[in-house]
C-alpha cells in the first residue's frame, strides 16, 4: 500500500498534555492530585507510555511543579490557551526541533488512569498500515486526544491553528486519512476524572 510506513520506521515521542484547567476538580492541577498512593500523571505514565520511549509534558505555567517526573516541560508555544490542538502543536514542533530522530508524536491526556497498556502499540500498528495518524475510540465514542500525529504535520497544524483559528481537533484530522482504533473494558479505559467524585470513585476501583 502507497505510503505504508514500516513498524520499526515509527519511532514516536509521547506528548502528556497537562494543560488543562481543572475547574470541576476545584482548580490547580488535577493530574497532580494523589490517586492510589501516586500522582494522577503516574498512572498515565505507567499504563501508556511504553519503556524507551522519550515524553514530555506540555503544560503552561511554573515547570518546577512537574520536577518529579524528571521530564522536559514545554509550554504552548502560540498563546491564549487554545486548547488541546496548541499542545499537539507544541508536541510536533519540539519534536521538530528538539526529537530530530522522532518521526510520531502520542498525545495522551493526563487524567485518565485506566488506559489500556496496548495504546501506544496499536496507534502505531494503523500507522503501519498506511494511516496518516489515529485516533482512539470506546463504546462507540472517539477520543482525539489519545492519537498519534506524523511530526510533518506540524506545519499545517500551525497553519489551520493560528492562521484559520481551527480548535476542535476532528476539524483538523479530517483533512487526513485518521484511522480510529476499538478499544473495550470495563471501567471504560478512557475514562476521565473530572471531579472529586470522580476521583474518589477510581480510588475504590484501584484499591478496593
Amino acid at each position: 500500500m502507497a505510503g505504508r510506513a514500516d513498524m520499526a520506521a515509527v519511532t514516536p515521542l509521547c506528548l502528556l498534555l497537562a494543560g488543562g484547567k481543572s475547574r470541576r476538580m476545584g482548580g490547580g492541577d488535577k493530574n497532580l492530585m494523589m490517586l492510589a498512593g501516586k500522582p494522577l500523571l503516574s498512572h498515565v505514565m505507567d499504563r501508556a507510555v511504553p519503556d524507551g520511549v522519550p515524553a514530555m509534558i506540555n503544560a503552561n505555567g511554573d515547570p518546577a511543579r512537574f520536577s518529579g517526573f524528571d521530564l522536559p516541560v514545554v509550554a504552548d508555544v502560540v498563546e491564549g490557551f487554545a486548547g488541546p490542538l496548541a499542545g499537539i502543536l507544541t508536541g510536533l514542533e519540539t519534536a521538530s526541533q528538539d526529537y530530530p530522530q522522532a518521526s510520531h508524536v502520542i498525545s495522551l491526556a493526563t487524567d485518565a488512569p485506566f488506559l489500556p497498556a496496548d495504546l501506544a502499540d496499536r496507534l502505531i500498528a494503523a500507522i503501519t498500515e498506511g494511516a496518516d495518524m489515529a485516533q482512539a475510540r470506546s463504546q462507540g465514542r472517539r477520543h482525539p486526544v489519545f492519537a498519534i500525529w506524523p511530526v510533518s504535520a506540524a506545519a499545517g497544524l500551525r497553519a489551520a491553528l493560528v492562521d484559520e483559528g481551527i480548535r476542535k481537533i476532528d476539524d483538523f484530522t479530517s483533512r487526513y486519512d485518521c484511522a480510529i482504533v476499538d478499544f473495550d473494558g470495563e471501567p471504560d479505559p478512557f475514562t476521565n476524572l473530572n471531579t472529586p467524585a470522580d476521583l474518589a470513585a477510581a480510588e475504590i476501583l484501584l484499591v478496593g
